[in-house]
């Protein structure tokens, strides 16, 4: 059976034409971002990770948890998620 792993021209040409290609989600975005129930999408707030000396405690206070996106970082953002978030 030597032959039968030797692929013919129209053995690729069918399987390249049946399905298209899987989309990629960027690594980074999965790690970064969350869905909501309603297709928004929540991420937390910058600023939190050092020098919070030099900031008040309103700051630190409201910049706590995460906020939701607003509607163009949204549609860039989704654009990196083709499937969504699991």
């Amino acid at each position: 059976m030597p032959g039968r792993f030797i692929n013919t021209p129209e053995d690729r040409a069918a399987t390249s034409c049946r399905e298209m290609p899987k989309l990629k989600t960027k690594s980074g975005a999965k790690k970064r971002f969350k869905l909501t129930a309603t297709g928004k999408i929540k991420a937390g707030v910058a600023g939190k990770r050092h020098r919070l000396i030099s900031h008040n405690s309103k700051y630190i206070r409201q910049n706590r948890g995460t906020k939701v996106m607003s509607e163009s970082d949204s549609k860039i953002i989704k654009t990196y998620i083709p499937y969504g978030l699991s």
